[in-house]
């Protein structure tokens, strides 16, 4: 069934969750809203959203060395005390984002880093490729929009599916999390070096290596 903006909108208001998640909610409610909140409830999304506004200054900086030393990993995630960022299950999240970011590469942390100037880079790059293969000019404005959402996709740590586990993002990973443990946890900044980037070199998919090692 077809959901309105404004169904969602009163959802997103009575849970704090994001726009997307109630979408997904009030689909498989039938767009029964007590069920979808239920749903977001069950999920640990509510619950995650309505930690967003504390401040979380506390965490850890972790590493993450693929075999050989040929990619390393830094990424800082933060959570509101020293007790959870010594904990073993807010160490291992830690972790498993350092190993996403080696092998999934992602450029950006959320879509809002990505600078206006890239983003119309991507799309002119986009809507040239539509209106190559031939598809009506009047379809390629949307085809470009549904494309954008793939590279959101592929290059925001955030919208990234996990590569421990195909059915959920980073994001739902991390709303997950907080619902567990009961803290506001953020990933903040990561840096991602690869052996002799930038230098002309024999190709070599340090990515695929380190995605066989996540899947052994």
């Amino acid at each position: 069934m077809a959901i309105s903006a404004a169904d969602v909108k009163t959802l997103r208001e009575r849970t704090g969750a994001g726009m997307l998640d109630c979408k997904k909610a009030l689909e498989e409610a039938g767009g029964d809203l007590t069920r979808a909140s239920e749903l977001l409830r069950e999920k640990g999304l509510a619950a995650a959203a309505k930690k967003g506004d504390r401040i979380a200054t506390e965490g850890v900086v972790e590493s993450y060395i693929h075999a050989g030393g040929r990619i390393g990993v830094l990424v800082e995630v933060n959570c509101e005390t020293d007790f959870v960022a010594k904990t073993e299950q807010f160490r291992t999240f830690v972790k498993d984002i350092a190993m996403q970011i080696a092998a999934a590469n992602p450029k950006f942390l959320g879509r809002e880093e990505v600078s206006q100037a890239e983003l119309d880079k991507e799309k002119e790059i986009l809507r040239n490729q539509a209106l190559n293969e031939g598809k009506p000019e009047k379809i390629v404005d949307k085809m470009v929009e549904g494309r954008m959402n793939k590279y959101y996709e592929e290059n925001c740590l955030l919208e990234q599916i996990f590569v421990k586990d195909q059915d959920k993002t980073i994001t739902q990973l991390l709303n997950e999390k907080i619902a567990a443990i009961g803290e506001k946890i953020s990933i903040r900044r990561f840096a991602r070096f690869e052996l002799g980037e930038g230098l002309e070199k024999k190709t070599e998919n340090f990515a695929e290596e380190v995605m066989a090692q996540v899947n052994q």
